[in-house]
This record gives structure tokens, C-alpha cells and sequence, in this order.
């Protein structure tokens, strides 16, 4: 059995905003892992376990840069939100982007071997970081070049959008781009969302049926038949998709239209989209204050 720490119960908590000692409940019966025990409370606590899962877990910016048909998104990761507000990262990671956009590396090693300013752009990145003494990585981009027309969003510097459409109308591949960072779909159709994610979102479902089934049970009433169960849990599946998926979501600056409903009253097409959450995805190393100030207290006795 893993052991359960105060930490581990906090970084759950911060994912899910779930009650402490469910969280501990929660990790305590997935044995330590924190992905089963998010998807142990959502079984429990519905829709509320997962409203804070997009939470970034570590510091950086996203850059943008668009030249006519070409653009580029771009995530550099740092150490601390301080070092993520320098003027200097920031030229750093809007350098990266437009080096990106410009000359399509193959990759991360590739972009760092790029001329900037008469060095590499890795040479840009390790003089910054002696500068500052903070390391600061170059974590992905994406490049689009198109024969449509490109939109970007920025929220402050944690979220952004690239958007690929035709349409004559410029404002609405920037009201996309804005609904994007607000909603954060997974893919453009319904039909583009990956297998894992409705596997997942149908194995929650069908832990949720279970669980109520065996409360049904205990007081004493009758189950549900497997042509009910089977339509619970395709309309849980259905509900999700149409959630995540950019064309069949609300449009954020006028929920009585879908997104679909508003680009085809726009003569718009979106062919593709690209979002990035700094952090998203990476562990974030918790430092325990309290024991620090204790060892540093005892430290000092000594």
C-alpha cells in the first residue's frame, strides 16, 4: 500500500477542488495513483471532481507569430511565474516562434540549432539563462502554413491558439480562436475525438451506473434493464462528445448558436485548430514550506 501524503492529498485537491479527505479516500483506494483517483471521484462527486483539471502545473509562456499564410504557436517553459513575466523570456519566446514560422525546423533540436542574431537560438537561451540562473526549456510548437487564412488568440501568455479557416470575415477566426482558450475543446468534430478519451469517459460512465446500481439495491429497488443501462451510458458518451468537440459546442459570445450553426451563417470553414496550456501535463514540484522553515529553524540550533 503507497503510502498517502499531505501533498499528495493538496495536488489532488487543487485538480479537482473535491473535500480533503475525500481526496484522501480517493488516493487511498487507487493506491497512490493520481490519475485513478481523479477518475474515482469523478464517479463520486460528478462533474465537480473535474472543473479545475486543466490547472497548469508548471511556469512558462505560449508565443504566437503569424506572417500572412504562415505561423507558428510556441510553449518555452521556466522555473517561476517571475521569470515568466521578463522581458527578456518573452522576447526569447516570440524569437522562437517567428524562427519556427520562418523556417519550419523538424523539431525541439533543430530550432535550437537555427541562426538568431549572428548565435543559435540555443546560444540565445543559455546566455538568458546565466543571466537570470533559472533553466528555461523549449517544451513544443506547432507550425501551420495554409492556403486559408490564420487566427490567434492570446490569453495573457498561459493560453494559446492558433486557428486555421476560410472565410472572408477576419473577425470570426479571432472569435474562434477567443472560444477555444474559454472552452477548450479536444478536437474539431466528434468524430476526430481520440478512442482513448471516449474509452475513459465510458469507462467513468459505467463505473457511475455500477455504483448507483448497487445504492439502488441496498434500498430495495428494482434494476435497471441492460437496454436502459446501454442508453445511460451512450447518452454520458454523447453528452461528452458534444462537449469537447469544437463544432458542436456553444459558441461562447452567443450560446443559443453552436459554433457549427455560427461559421456556416458566416460562410466560414475551420480545417484546424491548435491550443496550448502552459504546463499542462507536467509535474509540478510542491515544496513543502513548513518542513523547510523547520529544517532551516533547526539548522540554525545546531
Amino acid at each position: 500500500m503507497a503510502a498517502i501524503t499531505a501533498a499528495m492529498v493538496g495536488e489532488l485537491r487543487a485538480k479537482t477542488d473535491a473535500p480533503m479527505m475525500e481526496c484522501k479516500k480517493a488516493l487511498t483506494e487507487a493506491d497512490g495513483d493520481m490519475a485513478r483517483a481523479e477518475e474515482i471521484l469523478r464517479v463520486k462527486l460528478g462533474g465537480k471532481a473535474s472543473k479545475a483539471s486543466s490547472r497548469v502545473t508548471a511556469e512558462g509562456v505560449v508565443a504566437t507569430y503569424i506572417a500572412g499564410n504562415v505561423g507558428a504557436l510556441v510553449e518555452i517553459n521556466s522555473e517561476t511565474d517571475f521569470v515568466a513575466k521578463n522581458d527578456d523570456f518573452l522576447a526569447m519566446a516570440n524569437l522562437a516562434a517567428k524562427l519556427v514560422a520562418e523556417n519550419n525546423p523538424a523539431d525541439v533540436a533543430a530550432l535550437a540549432a537555427l541562426p538568431a542574431d549572428g548565435k543559435t537560438f540555443d546560444d540565445v537561451r543559455t546566455a538568458l539563462i546565466g543571466k537570470i540562473g533559472e533553466n528555461m526549456t523549449v517544451r513544443r510548437f506547432q507550425r501551420f502554413e495554409t492556403t486559408g487564412k490564420l487566427a490567434s488568440y492570446l490569453h495573457g501568455t498561459r493560453i494559446g491558439v492558433m486557428v486555421e479557416y476560410e472565410g472572408a470575415d477576419e473577425q470570426v477566426g479571432k472569435d474562434v480562436a477567443m472560444h477555444i482558450a474559454a472552452m477548450k475543446p479536444v478536437a474539431l468534430s466528434a468524430e476526430q475525438v481520440p478512442a482513448e478519451l471516449i474509452e475513459k469517459e465510458r469507462s467513468v460512465a459505467e463505473l457511475k451506473a455500477k455504483e448507483d446500481a448497487e445504492k439502488a439495491a441496498a434500498e430495495g429497488k428494482p434494476a435497471q434493464s441492460p437496454e436502459i443501462l446501454a442508453k445511460r451510458l451512450e447518452g454520458s458518451v454523447q453528452k461528452y462528445l458534444k462537449e469537447v468537440s469544437l463544432l458542436n459546442q456553444a459558441f461562447v459570445k452567443n450560446d443559443k448558436q453552436s459554433i457549427e450553426q455560427m461559421l456556416k451563417a458566416a460562410n466560414t470553414t475551420i480545417k484546424a485548430f491548435t491550443m496550448y496550456v502552459v504546463g499542462e501535463g507536467i509535474e509540478k514540484k510542491v515544496d513543502d514550506f513548513a518542513a523547510e522553515v523547520a529544517a532551516q529553524m533547526a539548522a540554525n540550533k545546531q
